[in-house]
This record gives C-alpha cells, sequence and structure tokens, in this order.
C-alpha cells in the first residue's frame, strides 16, 4: 500500500513505521493518523509482523498535531473522527509497539510515545504538552500510569518542556541511546521481544492493556472526546482567542 504521510518497512519480525513529514517536524495531521490506522490494521492479523517501531523521519520524532487544519471549522468533524480513531488504534494494537523517539515529541507527539508500550529516546529528545497554554486540555491517562499521578498532573498543568535525561530519570523513557543509534536499539529490543511465542506477546499486551488501573475508555472519553467537543473546537471555531 502507498502512504503520503508515512513510510511502512518490516524485516525479520518487525513492522518500521516512519513519520514521513520532515518538513512540518511530522506534524500529525488527518491524512497521516488514518495511515497510520491503516498500517497498523494491515500489520494486526499479518504472521509476518509481531513487533512494530514507530519512529520520525529527520530531527523530530513529531511536533504535535497540525493547528494549520483547526483553521477550517468544515475539518473540525473529521479531525475528531480521526483523532478518536487513531488515539484508540495505538493503545488496542494487539502487539508490542515501540516508540524509537529521534527527536523532540511534543503534544500529539508526546502521546503518541507514551500510547507505545516501551520507549527509547535519543539524547537529544524532549517532551511537553504546549498545548495547554492555547487551549487544549492535554491527554493525562495513561501518563499517570508511567510516571504517576504527581509528576503527570504537572506536566499537564505547566506544559513545560523535559530533556531526554529528565524524562529517563521519572521513568517516561525506558533507555537512552545516541541520536543517531535509537533505531538500531528498538530493532534490537524488539528481536529481543520475539524470542517470545507470537501467541505469548498478544496475550500479554491484551492482557497489560485491559489491565491499566482506570479504564482507558472512559478516560480517554473525557479527556480526549469530550475535550475536542467542548473546549478545543469551539476555541480553534473563535480563532484561539
Amino acid at each position: 500500500m502507498a502512504y503520503q504521510t508515512i513510510t511502512a518497512e518490516q524485516s525479520e519480525g518487525i513492522g518500521i513505521l516512519t513519520l514521513q513529514r520532515p518538513q512540518r517536524r511530522n506534524a500529525i495531521n488527518i491524512k497521516m493518523r488514518k495511515e497510520i490506522a491503516a498500517c497498523l490494521d494491515q500489520w494486526r492479523d499479518a504472521p509476518a509482523v509481531g513487533v512494530v517501531i514507530i519512529t520520525g523521519a529527520g530531527s523530530s520524532f513529531s511536533a504535535g498535531f497540525d493547528l494549520t487544519e483547526f483553521e477550517d471549522s468544515e475539518l473540525f468533524d473529521e479531525l475528531l473522527a480521526s483523532s478518536s480513531r487513531y488515539h484508540r488504534d495505538v493503545w488496542y494494537y494487539p502487539k508490542p509497539i515501540i516508540a524509537a523517539i529521534n527527536g523532540p515529541a511534543m503534544g500529539g507527539g508526546f502521546d503518541l510515545a507514551v500510547l507505545c508500550d516501551v520507549r527509547l529516546a535519543c539524547r537529544s529528545a524532549r517532551f511537553g504538552h504546549p498545548e495547554i497554554a492555547f487551549g487544549a486540555p492535554p491527554l493525562l491517562t495513561p501518563l499517570r500510569w508511567i510516571v504517576g499521578e504527581g509528576r503527570a498532573r504537572e506536566l499537564c498543568f505547566t506544559g513545560r518542556s523535559i530533556d531526554a535525561k529528565e524524562a529517563y530519570r521519572i521513568g517516561l523513557v525506558n533507555q537512552l541511546t545516541t541520536d543517531d543509534d535509537v533505531l538500531q536499539q528498538a530493532v534490537q529490543m524488539g528481536k529481543t521481544m520475539l524470542k517470545a511465542p507470537a501467541d505469548t506477546l498478544m496475550y500479554a499486551k491484551a492482557s497489560y492493556t485491559n489491565q491499566a488501573g482506570r479504564g482507558f475508555e472512559e478516560a480517554f472519553y473525557q479527556e480526549h472526546d469530550q475535550a475536542f467537543q467542548q473546549i478545543l473546537l469551539p476555541k480553534a471555531k473563535r480563532g484561539f482567542k
């Protein structure tokens, strides 16, 4: 399948999905969300792919959502629908997903990294939720499950950016790498995971997903869908005034 905003390749049981909008710092737009969902769906039942790696082209993992689309009110319904589906497709994906964070992961890029099972980051990576400043409530869940309630709330309320070293210290990142080695280290981790039988990996993934504290669906609906409808899209309609 031909994609315009991502590339997809697979080798030795690992599927590598690369966000391919480097000129926009891999900002996630409607088309990219749809293509990520389509790629994951294609690999869902593919025996040749047991682990997925998500990374970015160029020097950024992802700068977050492409805010230019929020300037067109005619896109609001599609923005909500595509975002709702894409986040759920990543969270509920039945196979392990590794985020190979090759640079800044901000806003929606931060959320994408958090929704993955494991995060490897290069030392130049940064994380933050700057969208709080223009009126978009960040996702707290499942960030709170990774770094704890207090740290998650502080990061969401302040929108402050943290570097890779601090991200590793608070448990957001599992492993630090050099800037040019993050994808290779993610591949090696994927190969280690693939030593387990495929059915074991999928059973474990389903079990871990379903047992994660407060149900993801309940939390996501409140933090994402309702926030879109009641806060973000009305602000976008007013030009974020």
